[in-house]
């Protein structure tokens, strides 16, 4: 058996190995042998010449072309000769436009990693609005609160002092409503207007920079909103001695749409009036998803917050806003609100809801408004769960109606239930825009004189009167 390691040519027929006895073995696999392999050889099996440089047709599993071109310079040297202990770790060089070609890549490259480094550092020099700065529990009120936003946009807006405020609200005794977070009083500017009055239950100690920027961004958030159906913002108060965070509204004088359809007269609530109240929702909360950039969710929408006017125009107001921003501090310090309002039937969504969960609420709304009846009964349970059976069914959705209510027009009715349909579904990608929802009750709802007169000249007079 012939084991061989070469760098050179097997010799010629007449020399070297062909003149010698007949090889039973041999090996001349990966060297770097050039030229041709001897006919006297090729009673061997192929396999034993791959791995080298050969250019016949005998060959197979050469060494590709660049390395036996460097092995092929280095057999035609006179005088070559490898050391023993080169020939079983042979190193491959690279040709020299392929180490060029390495260096100008890596340069290039290390040119943009700056360039890039360069263009972040001017960006995030550019944005100075919002900054938020360390502090500590030693540092004065005024000191802890390093969180600011544009102070050029919070000058623009309506700002006033809590002594005015303490004034218009005798002396902040006139309260309206309250929740955990915030108190809500009714008051009376000295120029004439009635407001609302958002107080937050807040605490100098506990008040920390995150809850100032929520605050602020929520001034400047509900600054920008004007719509009919919006709850117009008049000013904020923001004073710290005595610690104090308000918002101010216009007053809506007339109450809340839950109190109407669950604490007053159905006859008194017509069919008229609460399909003018449903379709204006549906248009303040296309305002709010589709024409306001960029677009407003009202945090936990339901029927306590749509405020109602004298002439029954709806008004969306967002109050809730601020059990988010508490109950977030509340879990970082390990305490949980307890009390809080009828639990949410979407368990898809998050408890805060976004523009889908609006819609979602928004189709609870609608059933409330025709039926009367809670969203949510410890007793009879979920509203929408009550309710799916007849709305799958067309010829049932009559059952869904508030037993009291007169003047109820089944092509008004059909359309609300439609929206309820699409409004409520399980999966939130297939619940449509605000934009659709509110195209779909204007067009299918005729709250026009004519419409009405057509019907009743009961709902006519009563038109009449809300004009």
């Amino acid at each position: 058996m012939l084991l061989v390691f070469l760098l050179w040519q097997i010799p010629g027929p007449h020399s070297g190995l062909c003149p010698s006895p007949r090889l039973s073995v041999a090996d001349f696999s990966f060297n770097f042998l050039v030229g041709k392999i001897p006919i006297c050889l090729k009673y061997l099996p192929r396999s034993s010449f791959q791995g080298n440089c050969f250019q016949d047709e005998y060959s197979i599993r050469q060494h590709a072309h660049q390395i036996c071109a460097s092995a092929s310079t280095a057999a035609n040297l006179k005088g070559f000769k490898r050391p023993a202990s080169e020939h079983k770790h042979d190193k491959v060089q690279q040709p020299t436009w392929l180490i060029v070609l390495e260096i100008a890549t890596g340069a290039l490259l290390l040119v943009f990693l700056i360039t890039g480094a360069i263009t972040a550092s001017r960006s995030c020099n550019l944005k100075p609005s919002i900054r938020i700065s360390s502090w500590s529990r030693s540092k004065s009120w005024s000191d802890e609160i390093t969180v600011l936003i544009d102070s050029d946009m919070l000058k623009s807006l309506p700002k006033l002092s809590r002594q005015e405020l303490e004034v218009a609200c005798e002396d902040f005794s006139n309260i309206i409503g309250s929740t955990p977070e915030t108190v809500v009083y009714k008051g009376t500017m000295k120029d004439g207007p009635e407001v609302s009055v958002i107080s937050l239950c807040a605490f100098e100690g506990h008040w920390t920079s995150q809850h100032e920027l929520f605050y602020q961004s929520k001034v400047i958030d509900l600054a920008r909103l004007n719509h009919e159906n919006i709850a117009k913002f008049l000013g904020y108060c923001r004073e710290s001695d005595p610690f104090s965070r308000m918002l101010v509204f216009e007053y809506a004088s007339n109450g809340t749409l839950y109190e109407h359809l669950h604490y007053g007269e159905a006859a008194q609530f017509s069919w008229l009036r609460r399909m003018k109240i449903a379709i204006g929702i549906a248009q303040g909360l296309r305002y709010l998803h589709t024409e306001s950039q960029p677009p407003f969710a009202i945090s936990e929408l339901n029927s306590n917050s749509v405020y109602v006017t004298e002439d029954f125009t709806p008004k969306l107001v967002d109050f809730e806003c601020w059990k988010m921003l508490f109950s977030r501090h509340e879990k970082a310090l390990g305490h949980f609100n307890s009390k809080a309002s009828f639990p949410s039937r979407d368990s898809s969504e998050d408890k805060y809801m976004d523009i889908q969960g609006n819609t979602f609420a928004f189709g609870v709304i609608l059933l409330e408004i025709i039926s009367g009846r809670l969203p949510y009964c410890k007793d009879k349970g979920y509203l929408v769960d009550w309710a799916i059976k007849y709305l799958q069914q067309p010829e049932e959705i009559g059952k869904l109606v508030d037993p009291e209510l007169t003047n109820v027009r089944t092509e008004d009715l059909a359309v609300i239930c439609s929206v309820v349909s699409r409004c409520v579904d399980p999966d939130p990608s297939k619940r449509p825009s605000m934009q659709i929802i509110a195209g779909a009750l204007e067009t299918g709802i005729d709250l026009s004189a004519a419409g009405i007169l057509k019907e009743s000249s009961l709902a006519w007079a009563e038109l009449a009167l809300s004009l």
